[in-house]
């Protein structure tokens, strides 16, 4: 599959069992959600635990026909599962396409070699092409248990990668998936923020500018990673998301553009795989960033690409030397596979727009594109910013006049008529839900707005339940520079259950609060 010349780690086909006198078993749709973890379940005492030594957490692989996946096991001891069933959890029945009734085989699969080349990373050794290739082969193959995904990925953090690894990573995560190719003269246009500014929802508002403006752009979004919400998880809110290709493709010849979620496309799986287990150990490194932002456009069929970098002390990006180095190496890496990079450093010091969360993100893109007189001015600047850079990078506007012409759009309601069509075509535009419970937030002190924290506040989010309840999150009153009373209100917490309103309510009480009041 791969070559290196090191002794004793020659690369084996993830493709081939360990052996071939596979035990056979029942197989039946246990109705566990697992989200992309392939898990099946066995009991105890069944022949294939006896005879093969399965124990729990071993990874087996699980065959019908031609069909396989590796999976983790888990022994249950329960009657309802007989002990010739095998139990599959929903993703991993999907993927097998299995019918009830149909017989698996569970063997074990092949040795895993690419383990030692992550053992070598962890040393702060530089990992081959051909290496990091087989790394992400056995990612995608469904190999690597979480534990080993977690491995890989601190192993990788920080600066512990350098640029040709990083490039090497961002070819080997394209070539794990499908790659579209679009039948259009135009340039391919697509963007990107690296996150850690809550609310900077700017990409619905950016696509319905420059698909009105006549342009492509197929924007494919990942859910949340560590914020309160991802362009995916917002756009979720006010339209069905989960487009197949054949689907994507029938928006994007109609409308120019589209808002669909990537991970059901096979876009980069290996990133897939890689942002469940970074969501679970909160860490989005450097590198992994630019592989994983890169390698999504690249499958997707960008050629011009632009990167937004909000740069701030409780931003992701905290220093402007950090959102150099970041701009420098997303140029680079994006030159070495073939697409134009662009990036826009921004002020990154305080949350954009007035909603955090799902709904409350989607509310402030409705009112930018509808001309509301309450829309929230910094996003409608940072959006006009964002569309007139990536109309320059086109050729359809000349130098300095990029963002006339998308203010001209907006302006005149051509951007919320193609949001409108191109929501229509992916399923229809939804109502937004409203929280059922809210606890507003006042201040402690007369005085200014000095600094608003951006993590923390995040945080205040999340433990709300956003993303994951769409109505959840905080509504901004106050940015900073704005002058308050004492008890005037700053924001206010929206959750979906009065346990969670009054978890993130506790949490921002023990910290002291987000905001920074000078007197």
């Amino acid at each position: 599959m791969f070559s290196n010349n090191k002794p004793g780690n020659r690369p084996l086909n993830p493709n081939t069992p360990y052996k071939n006198n596979a035990q056979k078993l029942k197989a039946t749709r246990i109705g566990i959600d697992t989200q992309q973890e392939l898990v099946i379940y066995i009991r105890a005492d069944s022949p294939v635990c006896r005879s093969e030594g399965f124990v729990a957490q071993t990874r087996v692989r699980v065959s019908i026909e031609k069909r396989f996946v590796i999976a983790k096991l888990n022994v249950v001891s329960f009657d309802l599962l007989p002990p010739d069933t095998a139990g599959l959890c929903d993703s991993a029945w999907r993927k097998l396409g299995l019918q009830e009734g149909d017989t698996v085989k569970i063997e074990h699969p092949d040795f895993l070699a690419s383990l030692s080349y992550v053992r070598s990373k962890i040393y702060n050794n530089v990992l081959s092409t051909e290496e990091i290739a087989h790394i992400v082969a056995d990612i995608v193959a469904g190999r690597y248990s979480d534990v080993h995904l977690a491995t890989f990925l601190t192993a990788c953090a920080g600066d512990r990668l350098n640029r040709t690894e990083v490039a090497a990573l961002t070819r080997a995560m394209v070539e794990s998936g499908q790659v579209l190719k679009w039948n259009h003269h135009h340039p391919i246009l697509d963007k990107h923020c690296v996150g850690g500014l809550p609310g900077n929802r700017t990409t619905p508002i950016v696509v319905s500018i420059i698909a009105a403006a006549g342009l492509i752009m197929p924007k494919t979004s990942s859910r949340s990673i560590t914020s309160p919400a991802g362009t995916a998880d917002t756009m979720e809110v006010l339209t069905p998301i989960d487009l197949s290709l054949e689907q994507m493709q029938t928006v994007v010849n109609a409308e120019g553009g589209c808002l669909a979620w990537g991970g059901n496309i096979n876009l980069s799986p290996a990133d897939d795989l890689m942002i469940r287990v970074e969501r679970a150990i909160n860490l989005d490194s450097e590198g992994q960033l630019i592989a994983s932002v890169l390698s999504k456009k690249i499958a997707a069929g960008a050629t011009h690409v632009l990167v937004d970098i909000p740069t701030g002390v409780t931003a992701k990006v905290r220093t402007e030397e950090r959102a150099r180095r970041l701009s420098e190496w997303f140029v680079a890496v994006g030159n070495e596979l073939g697409i134009q990079v662009q990036t826009i450093i921004t002020a990154g010091v305080e949350p954009i727009g007035n909603g955090i969360g799902p709904a409350l993100e989607a509310r402030d893109v409705l009112a930018v594109l509808k001309r509301e007189s309450n829309a929230p001015t910094d996003l409608r600047e940072r959006a006009l910013l964002l569309a007139g850079t990536l109309l320059e990078m086109s050729g359809k506007c000349g130098s300095g006049t990029g963002e006339i012409a998308a203010r001209a759009i907006l302006d005149e309601g051509r951007a919320w008529e193609k949001f409108q069509t191109i929501c229509l075509k992916q399923g229809g535009l939804r109502s937004i839900p409203e929280a059922p419970f809210k606890q507003p937030i006042g201040a402690s002190a007369t005085g200014t707005v000095t600094k608003i924290d951006n993590r923390q506040l995040a945080q205040v989010a999340k433990l709300a339940g956003a993303p994951q309840a769409k109505s959840a999150g905080v509504l901004m009153a106050k940015k900073i520079g704005d002058k308050v009373a004492a008890n005037e209100l700053l924001m206010t917490i929206h959750a979906e259950t009065l346990g969670e309103l009054k978890y993130a309510e506790h949490f921002y009480q023990r910290i002291g609060g987000v905001f920074s009041i000078t007197t």
